[in-house]
């Protein structure tokens, strides 16, 4: 008899925190189109930039069509995915790259003054201009260059959305390691470059001690392996191992977070947000 009273209060719950990150969103953007210039140019960058690496591949697959099993139009889509998952959960939760440096600054005194939950409004607070460049290329590439059917294209995005779950989990990780080892900005910098870079190519080069670490401690596996079989051939089971590594990285990052946060030491900073 108390389930159902349970579900509503989850339903209200949830909205209620949809309903802030769309207003998050929306005055995000509207404070980068203060700097119209500056934002655009860095998504145009980062558009360039990952079309240069697509370039480099395409040439690669002109001299040999199939690498281990795969095609140009597989690594094509590793990138769309990787690009587009990234670049989903920072243009949304962009203080998720920031949160290494927030911590070292005590600067997260800010956020405990308001009755939300922490993290999770801690991580709404800014947008990655940049990131909109990497899901917009994410997006466009993989219309413009697999051509995907309908279901395709929901698997595409069911996909991202779960590999975005994933690098807000990472970068939370990454990030609290300022709980414990002070400034860590450096090492969270390079831990999460070197899981973007092992999600860029193709899970098929590594075997061994190589692959299990892609499904560990940098879990790229489930960014450059299993979404792609999955999208290959539609598989439910790698979609499934797909979505369960991601929500798994994403409670890891949250439970080391909460953790560190008893070790938090506040920076005395005497401001407020409207």
């Amino acid at each position: 008899m108390e389930v159902k009273p349970m579900v509503i209060k989850a339903m209200s719950r949830l909205l209620n925190y949809l309903g802030l990150a769309t207003a998050y969103i929306r005055l995000n953007w509207h404070a980068h189109l203060e700097y119209r210039g500056a934002f655009l140019s860095q998504l145009i960058a980062m558009l360039l930039n990952n079309l240069m690496w697509v370039a480099f591949w395409v040439l690669f697959f002109t001299r040999f069509p199939v690498l281990r099993g795969w095609t140009v139009q597989d690594v094509v889509t590793l990138w769309a995915i990787a690009a587009a998952g990234f670049g989903l959960a920072h243009a949304i939760y962009g203080n998720a790259l920031q949160l290494a440096t927030l911590i070292t600054q005590g600067q997260l005194d800010v956020w405990m003054l308001y009755p939300r939950v922490l993290l999770p409004h801690l991580l709404l607070g800014r947008m990655n201009a940049t990131s909109w460049g990497d899901l917009l290329f994410g997006y466009g590439v993989y219309l413009g260059f697999v051509h995907p059917d309908l279901v395709h294209f929901v698997w595409f995005v069911g996909l991202t959305t779960a590999i975005a779950a994933l690098f807000v989990g990472f970068s939370v990780l990454t990030g609290s390691l300022s709980f414990y080892l002070g400034n860590a900005s450096a090492l969270s910098e390079q831990w999460r470059f070197a899981m973007l870079s092992f999600s860029t190519y193709p899970g098929t080069l590594f075997e061994g001690g190589i692959k299990l670490l892609l499904y560990t401690l940098i879990p790229a596996g489930f960014v450059a392996y299993l979404p792609i079989e999955a999208l290959r051939s539609l598989s439910w089971i790698h979609a499934v191992w797909t979505i369960v590594g991601s929500i798994a990285v994403l409670g890891v990052g949250i439970g080391v977070f909460y953790h560190g946060l008893r070790r938090y030491e506040s920076g005395n900073l005497m401001e407020m947000r409207g």
